[in-house]
């Protein structure tokens, strides 16, 4: 395994991240228990979670995600040899009706308060490693978006509070170091200038997706990530497995996401489809597993501190893990180049 530092701070995270959104839905508490063991035997020592999880979010099953990693904490007894990273989730009125979680989330003060508190129950710790603001309060580029339509909000909490809030968790030892997920170049930017104009905390990581459809994250954040130190911790680096190949010429695996839930048609598309078929065959060419071509590309990148995989299948971890011992030749890489100056970013 080889390991990053978590932006400024003296966290060394494995270049590979445990994500875990389909416990509790896709994946019962036994499995979600044994990717767990088998991650951290294999030298994961980062596990990324969220309050609103498992994915796709239901408030019968809210939470569930967090109370397995609580339970492996439990049983196992190895707190201190996982770098935890949680989320709070951001304002619903921009991704559905989420009544069943405080009323409908926002980031405000009160809400962040009730939120981690609610997380390290579910957790059982009494610190997070790096908690995250799953996405911002206001209405953005976010979630399948890229053409971005100005929408004035008069009620928003302003970025000032929020960073407030979260800076007050660690000044109580609940959270060690802050981040944010799904934010833009001016939002990060706005962190970083609370951070320090007004001696908050600074955040340390992004939480964004990243992947052969969709390199829109090299636009305008990858340079920021690398000069600021706000390292890109870069989630569905498989595009919901289309990059697997297992979607190729039309098949809808049993029990597969893109084949259960519609939540994710983005990935789906004539383009994004089309340009997966390109990549599964470059992969085929070199005798590379498309997966692990996909994710290896990822590792790669300079301003990737960790890339964070998920899996319902132990197969798939295992081939996922070891991703981080491939490292990708220069005529794959052209190959990769030439596909994407085709098909730009068809699954935002």
């Amino acid at each position: 395994m080889q390991y990053r530092k978590l932006g400024k701070t003296d966290l060394d995270v494995s270049a590979i991240c445990l994500g875990t959104m389909t416990w509790g839905e896709q994946n019962t508490l036994d499995e979600a228990l044994e990717q767990m063991d088998y991650a951290v035997a294999e030298g994961v020592n980062f596990f990324d979670t969220a309050e609103m999880y498992p994915v796709p979010p239901k408030a019968e099953t809210q939470g569930a995600t967090e109370t397995c990693v609580g339970e492996w904490f439990a049983r196992r007894g190895q707190r201190d040899k996982v770098i935890l990273a949680t989320k709070a989730s951001g304002r619903s009125d921009a991704t559905g009706d989420w009544k069943h979680l405080r009323g409908g989330p926002r980031l405000s003060r009160e809400h962040i308060n009730q939120a981690v508190r609610d997380s390290l129950k579910r957790l059982q710790t009494d610190y997070i490693d790096l908690y995250q603001v799953h996405w911002p309060e206001r209405t953005t580029n976010f979630f399948g978006q890229l053409g971005y339509k100005h929408r004035e909000q008069e009620d928003l909490v302003a970025i000032e509070e929020t960073l407030g809030a979260l800076s007050d968790l660690v000044k109580e030892g609940l959270v060690r170091h802050i981040g944010v997920s799904n934010e833009t170049p001016w939002g990060v930017s706005e962190y970083l200038r609370g951070s320090r104009e007004k001696s908050l905390e600074r955040i340390v990581s992004i939480q964004n997706p990243y992947n052969l459809l969709n390199r829109s994250f090299e636009v305008g954040l990858a340079e920021m990530a690398i000069r600021e130190n706000v390292g890109l911790l870069a989630y569905s680096p498989l595009a919901m497995a289309m990059l697997s190949g297992k979607y190729m010429n039309g098949q809808k695996p049993e029990g597969s996401r893109l084949t259960v839930y519609n939540r994710f048609q983005r990935y789906s598309s004539k383009q994004a489809v089309s340009a997966s078929e390109a990549y599964v065959n470059l992969a085929r060419e070199h005798d590379l597993d498309p997966a692990t071509m996909a994710l290896a590309f990822v590792n790669s990148r300079p301003f990737v501190s960790s890339n964070i995989i998920g899996a319902t299948k132990m197969e798939q971890l295992k081939i996922n893990i070891a991703s981080i011992n491939v490292e990708l030749s220069e005529e794959v890489e052209k190959g990769i180049d030439a596909i994407h100056a085709r098909f730009s970013n068809p699954a935002p």
